[in-house]
């Protein structure tokens, strides 16, 4: 007899003593009054057996062919071996093997294919979802053997809506600026701008503590280039302290971990670009039919993009100077700039933006210059030669009578003699 069997058996006892009523058992079991009743009919008959389920020992109406577990555990155990049950019943599903996932999950513990996982109790206190979709979107970087050693490690940029839980993918070498531009271009083009964005500290996203105190001291600004991008398109960055402050993208980044890495091995993926393709093409989408959730609120906090050049707002911002002959360093690479005047330009300074796409761009006061790399360092001109005259140089000659042609006990001698042979 079960707990509940045994509690029943002791409520009717005192029925059948007549210590309590049939509707006062009822309410003590929370339970109506014609479920007492007939319970108390099969207590009278059969005694205690007669509160046994009746099912008990039996093999289910709905239960599996014999012949059909075996087939599942066997195509489990040659294909989704390291699958858990929940995803291998998707996958199982696919193949014509029809399967819920915790009869999988009590067939495969039963064979001592799977194990029972220990739920750690949650120490923090519970946020609430955000009421709109695109109110907040949490994004994060994910480093992992994405393809299980048949390529180097790389890190799965991350972006998971906050009320939602919809989520967009892209595989990066590192968790780079341009990786994180290129997440947050596609969340544009396929839902538009979020009102904020909540990150960790990397330096990718905020600018570390000793940049920003310098730029604190100059009354400026400290952005990184992310963050420029950001502000420009009215993006508000919110700092996470702690990876649990953040769970909803971490949770997200532990999903993709199981399942992705899976569906790479599958379709026998081993470079980033194919795999990017199956994250635009199905993937992603298969995790938000499955994971996302409606929003509180109907009203959706993104903002259109249409009119904004995206392009020159995902880039790489970097003030250079001018020289008078209109050349600029970049990259120990040097650049002629089409010259807008005959004289050395005005403005010494010239702002370069590198493109997603490898492109640069010399902005020069508003607008684009033309250029050209060259092909070395250049040289400075020499400065010209002084201009020699040919005639001789007149050097003028003191007169045989001049004071300075005197002998100098000469000049010694007083003055009254010196007037003297002045007046002879």
């Amino acid at each position: 007899m079960s707990k509940k069997e045994r509690d029943w058996f002791r409520v009717l006892e005192r029925v059948k003593k007549k210590e309590i009523t049939l509707r006062q058992a009822a309410q003590i079991m929370v339970g109506s009054y014609r479920q007492c009743l007939r319970k108390y009919k099969r207590y009278a008959q059969e005694g205690a057996k007669g509160l046994v389920h009746r099912g008990r020992g039996r093999a289910s109406n709905r239960a599996k062919d014999v012949e059909a577990k075996k087939v599942i555990i066997e195509r489990y155990q040659e294909r989704y071996g390291d699958f858990g049950p929940t995803l291998a019943a998707e996958k199982l599903a696919k193949e014509g093997h029809e399967v819920d996932h915790e009869t999988l999950r009590r067939w495969l513990i039963k064979e001592k294919l799977w194990k029972k996982k220990r739920r750690r109790s949650p120490h923090r206190s519970w946020r609430e979802r955000r009421a709109h979709f695109g109110e907040l979107v949490q994004m994060d970087g994910s480093p992992h053997k994405w393809f299980e050693g048949r390529a180097e490690i790389c890190c799965l940029m991350n972006m998971v809506d906050d009320a939602t839980g919809e989520t967009l993918g892209l595989l990066d070498e590192q968790e780079t600026t341009a990786g994180a531009m290129k997440l947050l271009w596609q969340w544009i083009d396929k839902y538009g701008i979020p009102a904020a964005l909540y990150t960790d500290r990397k330096n990718v996203y905020v600018p570390d503590e000793k940049t920003a105190a310098k730029a604190e001291l100059s009354g400026q600004e400290a952005l990184t280039q992310f963050g420029r991008a950001c502000k420009s398109l009215g993006i508000r960055i919110i700092q996470a302290h702690s990876p649990q402050a953040k769970g909803r993208v971490e949770r997200s980044n532990g999903t993709y971990q199981d399942r992705l890495v899976k569906e790479l091995r599958l379709a026998q993926i081993s470079d980033i670009g194919s795999a990017n393709k199956l994250l635009a093409e199905s993937f992603a989408d298969d995790l938000n039919r499955k994971f996302a959730v409606a929003p509180r609120e109907k009203a959706d906090f993104h903002r259109s993009a249409k009119g904004r050049d995206l392009e020159s707002v995902f880039c790489k911002e970097e003030e250079r100077a001018l020289t008078d002959d209109w050349i600029v360093r970049y990259g120990n690479s040097y650049y002629q700039m089409a010259r807008q005047s005959k004289q050395p330009p005005t403005s010494k300074k010239v702002m370069v933006r590198s493109y997603l796409n490898g492109e640069l761009h010399f902005n020069y006061r508003g607008k684009d210059l033309e250029h050209c790399e060259l092909p070395q360092r250049p040289v400075p001109a020499k400065a010209a030669a002084p201009v020699v005259s040919s005639k001789p140089r007149h050097i003028p000659m003191p007169a045989p009578d001049h004071p300075w042609r005197r002998p100098y006990k000469a000049k010694r001698r007083s003055g009254p003699e010196i007037k003297q042979e002045a007046t002879k």
